[in-house]
C-alpha cells in the first residue's frame, strides 16, 4: 500500500493510490469527494449484481446494509503488466461495523476490483459476505 500522505490537492501518485484514497473519502462517507476519482460512465456491480453508476449510490446502498461500516485494508495489489493507460487493482481486507440495529460485527472479508484508466477508476466491483452473514442473523443458514 502506498504510505503517503496527499493534501486535498495532489494527486494519487499511481494507481494503487488512487484506489486507496477512493475508499478512504467513500468510507467516510464523503461520497463527493470520492467522485473526483472517478471517469465518467463509471461502472460499478455490488454483489448480489447490484449495478451502480456512482460513489454516491455505493454509500446510499451501504446506509440500508449497515448503521455504519468501514474497511480494514489489509492489501491493495496492482497486476502485473498494467500500464499508465489500464492497470487493474485489487482492494482486499475485512470490512468492520454495525448492522441496522446497532450490533457490531468484524472480519467480513472483502474483494474489491478497480480499473483505472489514466489515473481515474473506471468500473468498481465488490463481493464480501455481508448477504451470508445476513442469512446466518436471519436463521436461514449456518456457517
Amino acid at each position: 500500500m502506498d504510505n503517503k500522505v496527499m493534501n486535498q490537492t495532489e494527486a494519487p501518485a499511481s494507481p494503487a493510490a488512487v484506489v486507496d484514497e477512493y475508499l478512504r473519502l467513500l468510507m467516510i462517507p464523503d461520497p463527493a469527494a470520492a467522485a473526483r476519482f472517478v471517469a465518467p460512465g463509471l461502472r460499478i456491480r455490488f454483489t448480489g449484481g447490484r449495478a451502480m453508476k456512482a460513489p454516491a449510490e455505493c454509500a446510499a446502498f451501504n446506509a440500508t446494509r449497515y448503521q455504519w461500516v468501514k474497511k480494514n485494508i489489509e492489501a491493495t495489489e496492482t497486476v502485473t503488466g498494467g500500464s499508465a493507460d489500464e492497470t487493474i487493482v485489487y482492494s482486499r481486507g475485512t470490512l468492520y461495523g454495525a448492522w441496522p440495529d446497532g450490533t457490531p460485527f468484524e472480519g467480513n472479508r472483502y474483494v474489491d476490483r478497480y480499473v483505472v484508466k489514466q489515473g481515474l477508476i473506471t468500473q468498481m466491483e465488490v463481493w464480501n459476505d455481508s448477504a451470508e452473514w445476513l442469512l446466518v442473523r436471519a436463521g436461514l443458514a449456518t456457517l
